[in-house]
């Protein structure tokens, strides 16, 4: 598919397609790393974590924005507010399966830029399972800096996320 990404503004209408956005690219980006019963799970779980995120986020928390192809929902991205050290959390990044590799993620990743800029953030930062070789890919060859490795847990596991950062400076 050819064409320029759009991006838009999320609001409370828009639950039910973040919810399944995010399960579908868990789905795919996590086979293998998570368990397959929780991954086969997630249609509900998600959509249940999306109720009440989606409230926080238009209660002033962030911002959702989902990113489209010729008005096609192909992924979304969630911002959270600068925090105490001036750093917006990327707290969800995800192009859909079949839509990666299409300028999806780094047309998300340069509007974050510009809203975390906009609201006089210095750094971005965000997480990524240490088993997420592509993601950690991407975001290095688009200037991301490891910070640091800290341990999770997730569906039941014990395992590792990378801190990422981007200095807006």
């Amino acid at each position: 598919m050819k064409g320029k990404v759009s991006l838009r503004i999320a609001d409370l209408n828009d639950t039910a397609l973040v919810a399944s956005m995010h399960a579908r690219s868990w789905a795919s980006a996590y086979r293998g790393i998570l368990p397959d019963t929780y991954l086969d799970a997630l249609p509900t779980e998600r959509a249940a974590f999306w109720e009440a995120r989606m409230r926080d986020i238009v209660d002033g928390a962030g911002s959702v924005l989902i990113a489209e192809h010729a008005g096609e929902p192909v992924g979304f991205m969630c911002l959270v507010e600068p925090d105490e050290t001036g750093s917006v959390l990327v707290d969800n990044l995800h192009a859909l399966p079949g839509h990666r590799g299409l300028g999806t993620g780094t047309a998300m990743l340069d509007e974050a830029a510009r809203w975390a800029r906009s609201r006089g953030a210095r750094r971005m930062h965000l997480s990524v399972l240490e088993q997420n070789a592509a993601a950690i890919g991407f975001y290095e060859s688009r200037g991301w800096t490891f910070a640091a490795r800290e341990t999770d847990h997730m569906a039941g596991i014990d395992l590792f996320s990378l801190l990422y950062v981007f200095s807006l400076e």
